[in-house]
């Protein structure tokens, strides 16, 4: 428990891809807001990390457009900056002194063993000779970000706890050569909501094109909704539908009233009920769900330089933390 009676400090980040979609939300945005209740949460939109996978100026140029858009998605969902620090990584570039500080202890061998390096390799059709050093050292300055705050709890997915154990070696590490200078931030694990796509095959992904973005308008939301695949052995109108692998039955029971879930259900497997009725109801429930969050997205649109503000301020709250932080480590280190 800190002095102001919080658990601990949370550090987390985002890429800036634009506007979020429901699986974002479900997946990590939710928790996020709900954790501003017992920490100290620190929130980056991650724009350095971006640049390890985009290609040319035209790719660049979009990371401050998506950084607007995805700062409003989480204030519209409930971050609030009076109680969560909220900032651009690169607006903190002690960040990057400290990436390459950690980067003098921290092995070759141990990047080059890592899942998701071998993974975003194959995605980028290149070879490990190929790639830029900045996707290499991806999980050093993952862990700057971490301990650049000496935050000491990283909210976590059970598939990502390899990847904090890897920071906490670099931590041990960076410690046993120069003493205790922070924490083991320690994994604290949520629950995979895991949201199926609209192609109902795999994790919605705006990469996919199978998502549904949290800022649509109603209308947009009934259009994509109306392309989702749902059972592929009910093939007319008056064939008995199998809810049990339809993926429309399957976000009906996330974002449909409790209530309604067993009509579908019975109407469904006895062909009342056809699919494009079924897919207008989840819609409505959908943008039912997301009504408030599209109300206060507006309002906050509707105030051009309060995400600016709002980052403004986050940055400078975290450089002073960050300030102290990397002179700690310079003294530790014998560094002028």
């Amino acid at each position: 428990m800190t002095s102001d009676g919080k658990k601990g400090t949370i550090f987390s980040g985002m890429r800036p891809t634009g506007k979020l979609h429901l699986g974002n939300y479900m997946g990590a945005l939710e928790n996020w807001v709900t954790l501003q209740n017992d920490y100290n949460c620190i929130y980056c939109a991650v724009d350095i990390h971006a640049l390890t996978t985009l290609d040319g100026a035209t790719d660049v140029a979009e990371i401050k457009p998506n950084i607007h858009d995805m700062i409003l998605d989480w204030l519209a969902a409930g971050i609030d900056p009076e109680e969560s620090l909220v900032f651009v990584q690169s607006s903190v570039p002690e960040v990057m002194t400290l990436h390459t500080l950690l980067s003098m202890v921290t092995p070759l061998g141990w990047l080059l063993r890592v899942p998701t390096f071998k993974e975003k390799v194959r995605q980028m059709d290149e070879t490990e000779e190929s790639v830029n050093y900045g996707l290499v050292g991806y999980p050093v300055l993952q862990t700057a970000d971490i301990i650049l705050y000496k935050a000491d709890t990283v909210p976590v997915g059970k598939d990502q706890v390899p990847h904090l154990e890897l920071a906490r070696e670099i931590v041990r590490r960076f410690n046993n050569h120069y003493g205790e200078t922070f924490p083991e931030p320690q994994a604290k694990l949520t629950e995979d909501a895991l949201i199926v796509g609209l192609d109902g095959q795999n994790k919605m992904s705006k990469s996919l094109d199978n998502h549904l973005e949290l800022a649509d308008s109603p209308e947009e939301t009934a259009k994509r909704v109306a392309t989702a695949f749902t059972d592929p052995q009910r093939l007319r109108r008056a064939d008995p539908g199998r809810p049990e692998v339809c993926n429309v039955y399957s976000l009906h029971k996330t974002f449909s009233p409790a209530g309604d879930i067993a009509t579908i259900h019975e109407e469904c497997t006895t062909a009342a009920r056809g699919c494009v009725d079924c897919k207008r109801h989840l819609a409505a429930s959908i943008n039912n769900y997301l009504e408030s969050f599209r109300e206060r997205r507006r309002e906050f649109e509707s105030r051009p330089s309060y995400v600016q503000d709002v980052l403004e301020d986050g940055a400078k709250k975290a450089q002073a933390i960050a300030q102290k932080t990397i002179q700690e480590v310079y003294e530790k280190m014998g560094l002028a």
